[in-house]
């Protein structure tokens, strides 16, 4: 058991997937400009994209799209479950300090999280939750095969746990202690979700612990010896989740009550142009309200920042810095959370698009 945990988390299973797959060192192809050869495109642009799923580009249109157009108890779970498991995965990185795969013999396809510790992969970790929380919280309120919906989420997992290992970020033993771990949460979290949702939805301290508590565990994040992007990672997660709490909590105490697939998402129903038309239009309205608000906010609140720490904006240095890092994220993104659950329905309301 020793000698294939010492296996598992090696990097020459690593290099032996990507040379299965068509991706080599260019110094193994005789050396070229790039650092790395291409011999199988399909392959690299399914990876890649795979990738992305795990990436901000992805949640900031998923579970948004899954509010607007799907139903808000699936939203709501899909994003509390998300917050806890990525805090975990994130903190237990910085814990465990395990490294990522060597280079040579891997080759790495991304370099920004590079600095990074390596286990548990959080995208491991997400698309497992994110998957399989969907389908636990749909199955029973939807009509469609369940089969399908297993396959579905056991595919999408799949695809973004190989990813991290085509693109050199994460060992086997990573991934597969990302998504177990993942596993194991959503289990223990399954019997509380109807408790936790309700309480989110009716407690009068729940803005006041949305914002504390995060706010706690992220000034308390693990320190390291160098910088790392995790812990503003964690805080834009956890910002997020916090905003878009709070505009759960807002909605069911003053606009629509326990909003539900009949008075306001479109559900599953048969899909016709007229549904295409307003789905699309919902979104595209929607994402513009929330990239529009990061993109304010995010120049706010580092202006003020730098005035209050006499730094210009552009310093990445100091950007980095503790008492700089965490409320510029946090405010950002959890103004995006609250844009996205109160702001942008309201507006979808106004062009009568609910």
């Amino acid at each position: 058991m020793a000698r294939l945990l010492r296996t598992l988390r090696s990097s020459q299973p690593v290099a032996r997937f990507q040379r299965c797959c068509g991706l080599f060192p260019a110094a193994e192809e005789g050396g070229s400009g790039d650092p790395y050869v291409v011999k199988n495109y399909f392959y690299y642009y399914l990876f890649k994209f795979s990738a992305a799923l795990g990436e901000e580009i992805f949640y900031i249109t998923f579970l948004p799209f899954t509010y607007w157009n799907i139903d808000h108890s699936v939203s709501r779970r899909m994003i509390i479950i998300w917050s806890i498991v990525m805090y975990i995965g994130q903190v237990s990185k910085d814990i465990l300090k395990w490294p990522r795969p060597l280079s040579p013999p891997v080759v790495k396809l991304e370099m920004r999280t590079d600095a990074e510790y390596g286990m548990p992969s959080t995208h491991a970790m997400a698309a497992t939750a994110i998957s399989f929380s969907f389908l636990i919280a749909t199955v029973n309120q939807y009509k469609y095969p369940f089969e399908l919906g297993l396959v579905a989420a056991f595919v999408f997992s799949t695809l973004v746990c190989l990813s991290r290992l085509y693109t050199g970020m994460h060992t086997v033993l990573d991934v597969i202690g990302g998504a177990l771990i993942s596993a194991v949460l959503l289990v223990l979290l399954y019997p509380a979700w109807d408790m936790i949702d309700h309480l989110l939805l009716t407690s009068p301290f729940c803005p006041l612990l949305c914002i504390v508590v995060p706010l706690v565990l992220c000034y308390n994040y693990p320190k390291l010896d160098y910088y790392s992007p995790t812990r503003g990672d964690t805080t834009t997660i956890l910002g997020a989740g916090a905003g878009a709490t709070v505009g759960f909590w807002l909605n069911n105490q003053y606009a629509v009550p326990a909003y539900t697939s009949r008075n306001f998402q479109l559900g599953f129903p048969l899909i016709t142009s007229k549904i295409v038309v307003v789905v699309l239009a919902r979104f595209f309205v929607g994402i513009f309200v929330v990239l529009l608000t990061r993109q304010l906010m995010k120049s706010m609140v580092l202006g003020m920042l730098g005035y209050r720490y006499k730094f210009p904006i552009g310093d990445l240095e100091a950007r980095r810095r503790l008492e700089v890092e965490v409320p510029y994220k946090f405010v950002t993104y959890s103004s995006v959370g609250f844009s996205a659950t109160v702001i942008v329905p309201l507006l979808h309301k106004m062009l009568g698009l609910m």
